[in-house]
């Protein structure tokens, strides 16, 4: 009878896997994260299942915001218009600016200012000051609001804000805020403040939601300032933390026309399930021409029909004839942007990636890893960024191409992150970013071949090993 009664449950147990390796292989359009699910199903026993139900499965195709939401969102709003203003920017960007807009209808804003911020302190204390001098509306974005002295300083600003008059509104991720206690939120709307969470995680939703997550970070004030970029709200972006370390991220401060493209992604996200009825749309605006940077504001997400960002680096890097620069925390490349950054270093465009050599996740570090070898003999120059955890996310191609915003160099942020980068074509502030990295590279080592295969075994063992899993991280 137990030899009848396992037997039934190992039966069972493996019709489950079938079942599961079936739908992986049919439904997934990516082979590679395929072979990787069904590596974790069938090495994984229990534990493959569980983290397939949570993680494994795809929203694209999937209607979450109804069509007449999105409608209505697009009527009231000059992003879905067509846009041919191309004799404003050098020829040689035309390609990729008609690709974004037919990703997601981005529209190419002229008459942009930009100012970069690499220091964190200095970031806040400009968006403080603006946050102050608001009159009408502050719409602020963020992956993680921490409950810690600098969310706490903001959110007083937020709570005398609303008390005058303005209107505030507050989207935070549910699951990049757990660490936040509930009672600091409630706290918040009781100042007046409109704070919502992005996609609540509930126990009854638990699989369908706890994979997918608001990584932008987006802020808009009175219709004429915007912010965008890597930092959250935490004190890690403003204090040295106890080993010396400290947070290096990028933040760009904008103003201009592209502010409107800013607000319609916000309500997009502010208005993300909500019945139609509940609809909230942007009020047409006069937004006043204030520099010379043509800006497009790339957004994507897991529902998109398009991997949006995806296309635009491998467009981006495919189109480059001198020079690719990226900064990002963690490098898990898909496969096909490998390849383009491997051709491009082979062609002989000076190709450099820079990382952090202390991340602040073990795994995705040994992840990063495992492809350095692979960069190395294409001619790819590989850094390690040493004062502390390099948080930045940026591209610099060429002479007058840039990008910067939420975007991680990695599986996830790709595949199930709702993520914006802003795409920059001007020389002015590509050459201020290829300052920036040069000046970041001053701190930073080079890893060389020989160096590299130095490493014990066990680390390349490991490093292997997570490479494995590295599209389902």
């Amino acid at each position: 009878m137990h030899n009848w009664i396992s037997f039934a449950f190992f039966a069972i147990y493996a019709i489950v896997i079938l079942f599961c390796v079936v739908v992986v292989v049919t439904e997934n359009k990516n082979p590679i994260r395929a072979v990787s699910w069904t590596l974790a199903l069938i090495f994984l026993p229990v534990a493959g299942i569980v983290f397939y139900l949570f993680f494994g499965r795809g929203l694209k195709g999937q209607s979450l915001i109804s069509n007449r939401v999105r409608r209505r969102m697009l009527s009231r709003s000059r992003s879905s218009q067509k846009n041919f203003a191309y004799t404003e920017v050098d020829p040689s960007q035309v390609q990729k600016i008609k690709l974004a807009h037919s990703l997601c209808h981005a529209h190419l804003d002229l008459g942009n200012s930009v100012e970069i911020f690499t220091d964190g302190p200095e970031k806040f204390r400009q968006l403080k000051k603006d946050i102050e001098e608001a009159s009408q509306f502050i719409y602020i974005q963020y992956y993680i609001y921490s409950d810690d002295r600098l969310g706490n300083e903001i959110l007083e600003l937020l709570a005398r804000k609303a008390k005058e008059g303005v209107e505030v509104k507050v989207l935070y991720d549910h699951v990049g805020s757990f660490s936040t206690p509930n009672s600091f939120f409630r706290r918040m709307r009781s100042l007046g403040i409109d704070a919502h969470p992005f996609f609540r995680v509930t126990f009854r939703k638990l699989a369908n939601r706890i994979n997918w997550r608001n990584h932008r970070k987006i802020t808009v004030i009175d219709g004429k300032i915007g912010y965008i970029g890597g930092m959250n709200i935490a004190d890690r972006y403003v204090e040295v933390s106890p080993t010396g370390r400290i947070w290096r991220d990028t933040h760009l401060r904008v103003r201009g026309p592209i502010i409107e493209s800013m607000l319609y992604s916000f309500y997009m996200d502010w208005n993300f399930l909500r019945p139609a009825d509940e609809v909230q749309t942007i009020i047409p605006t006069h937004y006043e021409i204030c520099g010379d940077v043509p800006l497009q504001l790339v957004t994507s997400g897991p529902i998109d029909k398009w991997s949006n960002l995806v296309l635009c680096f491998q467009n981006a890097i495919a189109s480059a004839s001198k020079r690719i620069y990226i900064q990002t925390p963690y490098f898990l490349p898909t496969d096909a942007l490998l390849k383009a950054l491997q051709g491009a270093a082979l062609s002989g465009v000076d190709v450099r990636i820079m990382i952090p050599e202390h991340t602040d996740s073990r795994m995705l570090g040994y992840g990063s890893s495992s492809y350095i070898d692979d960069c190395l003999k294409a001619g790819i120059k590989i850094y390690f960024y040493l004062p502390g955890m390099l948080h930045a996310k940026t591209m610099v191609v060429d002479d007058n191409f840039a990008s910067a915003g939420s975007v991680n160099f990695d599986f996830r942020s790709f595949e199930n992150n709702f993520e914006g980068n802003l795409m920059i074509y001007s020389e002015a502030v590509n050459r201020q970013m290829r300052d920036i990295f040069f000046a970041d590279l001053r701190q930073s080592r080079k890893i060389t071949k020989t160096d590299w295969k130095r490493r014990p075994l066990h680390t390349k063992l490991l490093e292997s090993l997570v490479r494995l899993f590295a599209p389902i991280l």
